[in-house]
């Protein structure tokens, strides 16, 4: 536990004629995860409480990091009466006055660890998402039902202030604390005027222009809030993206306006899903590759009819992109040397532009991905040898640190990123063509005859994702349960059963319901 930098705490909150006066102490709770600035917003509650004249204390309990867990601030503070009050180190469940979350399901844990009372609490909370660890874990949709969370938010606190204070804060150029401090002073909970508020962000210094413009917005939403309904909930604060302008050599832009325009010759229902997956390939990859893609899904097409409302040809489009844009070392460099995503890893920090930010990616690679990285017939002959094989995996099968902000570890991901051209000469590419050519042919195959069998088979491929361990698991599923396909046939309704045999994978990270579920189906 951490106290703050005012700990006031030496006598009892009792008058010399016994008049207990703790009914004079604001209890205030927080609950901030790493990034969004809790600290920085406990210090400003102080500082704006002792500009008023009163006496306050902040603690902290931290949390784990990476999401799994929210560092706790807790602050109390009465009117500075001369006598140095007695203050609490921890919130107390039914005795806190202000619940401040700055996300959704923080607000939940909240209400569940019983800081929320309907008699006193005020609770002010982002109603954004920022997905836990737990939820991206799931191999399906992990997402919890944020629905329950405002539903309880509206009956345990005496008056909610809620809607998207992430969004204030991103288009300010500012992260959340800024947001959720305006949201306090417009909740009217504590009786301080809005300019002290606004004294204490200026007094800070940094960044004082982007914090009041996001205190500001959510002080006047707060304000206009009777807090008797609460807006819609999203699951990531993700703005709406513009279309990508692409740019390039005319004769690769001629190629690409050819590809397009071949999507505009597909169905109506068919077409925004190939135009995404046709970015998606060809940015993985070369137009050569985006017009493979659209061969593949044009083939889908002739096998579909409207009267089917286009599913298969539908299905086939989404999950043929995914299956070709597989995630290889050669992928993970580039991605990971993107202008964009150093951009987004800056603003996360909030790194300013004359800022030296050192980044440090971690990698394990196993022989699988360095026979992965070779030229097919090197890379198979390798995997062959057994011996061979275990003496590559003990050579490359440890943690590396490389320092992308380094000359030598920007340059190492640069060599292999480099290697995207030759991408379909390696060994990885084969092996994913191979597995990617007899799926699609089985569900050709059994659309002929089973149409919705046909579509369940396009669905399958939404268990193979991820790199290294994750995409093995993934696949190793997915062959269980396109092993059920022979003994499927004769069976009433074989797409169904299909189909739940998938859940099943999704629901959990082994594949021991996976296997009972198959050996029932045999008996």
């Amino acid at each position: 536990m951490n106290v703050g930098k005012h700990p006031q705490v030496k006598s009892l909150g009792v008058k010399s004629d016994g008049v207990d006066t703790t009914g004079d102490i604001i209890k205030l709770a927080m609950l901030a995860v790493g990034g969004q600035g809790g600290g920085v917003l406990s210090d400003w509650i102080i500082d704006v409480a002792e500009s008023n004249g009163y006496r306050a204390q902040s603690t902290s309990v931290a949390g784990v990091a990476q999401r799994t867990g929210a560092t706790i601030y807790y602050v109390e503070m009465t009117p500075d009466t001369g006598r140095e009050p007695v203050f609490s180190l921890t919130p107390a469940p039914g005795d806190v006055d202000i619940m401040i979350a700055a996300e959704l399901m923080e607000a939940g844990r909240s209400i569940l660890r019983g800081f929320v009372t309907p008699d006193r609490t005020t609770l002010i909370m982002s109603s954004h998402r920022i997905l836990a660890v737990s939820e991206k874990m799931v191999p399906g949709d992990g997402r919890r039902d944020s629905s329950k969370v405002i539903e309880r938010a509206q009956s345990a606190a005496k008056k909610v202030v809620a809607f998207d204070m992430e969004r204030e804060a991103l288009d300010a150029g500012t992260v959340i604390s800024a947001s959720l401090f305006g949201a306090l002073a417009g909740s009217g909970a504590l009786p301080f005027l809005r300019e002290s508020y606004e004294e204490t962000i200026r007094a800070g210094g940094r960044g004082v222009d982007a914090s009041l413009a996001a205190f500001g917005a959510c002080f006047e939403k707060a304000a206009s809030s009777d807090g008797a309904s609460l807006p819609g909930v999203q699951n990531e604060t993700s703005p709406d993206k513009p279309a990508p302008r692409i740019e390039g050599p005319s004769e690769l832009l001629d190629q690409w306006n050819a590809l397009t325009a071949r999507t505009q010759q597909l169905p109506d229902a068919v077409q925004p899903m190939a135009l995404a997956g046709l970015h998606k390939v060809v940015d993985y990859q070369d137009v050569a590759y985006g017009d493979a893609y659209l061969e593949q899904v044009e083939r889908a097409v002739a096998a579909d009819s409207a009267n089917r409302d286009w599913k298969f040809s539908t299905a086939a489009a989404k999950y043929v992109a995914n299956a070709m844009v597989y995630d290889d070392i050669i992928r993970v460099a580039d991605l990971k040397l993107r202008s964009a995503r150093t951009k987004r890893v800056r603003d996360e920090v909030g790194a300013g532009k004359d800022t030296i930010l050192n980044v440090t990616e971690y990698f394990h690679p196993r022989a699988q991905e360095v026979c992965g990285t070779l030229p097919a017939g090197l890379g198979l002959f390798i995997e062959n040898r057994p011996t061979l094989f275990r003496l590559l995996d003990r050579l490359v099968n440890r943690g590396r640190r490389i320092r992308t902000d380094s000359l030598t570890g920007y340059f190492s991901l640069w060599v292999l990123a480099a290697l995207k051209p030759v991408r379909r000469r390696l060994r990885r590419h084969t092996v994913e063509a191979d597995h990617r050519d007899k799926w699609f042919a089985q569900a050709m195959s059994s659309c002929a005859s089973d149409y919705d069998l046909g579509v369940e088979v396009l669905n399958c491929r939404r268990l193979i994702k991820g790199y290294s361990d994750t995409h093995a698991r993934g696949q190793s599923k997915f062959d269980l349960v396109m092993s059920a396909l022979d003994q499927l046939a004769g069976k009433s309704d074989p797409a169904s059963l299909l189909r739940h045999l998938r859940e099943v994978a999704l629901a959990e990270e082994g594949t021991g319901s996976l296997e009972t579920e198959l050996a029932l189906l045999r008996t």
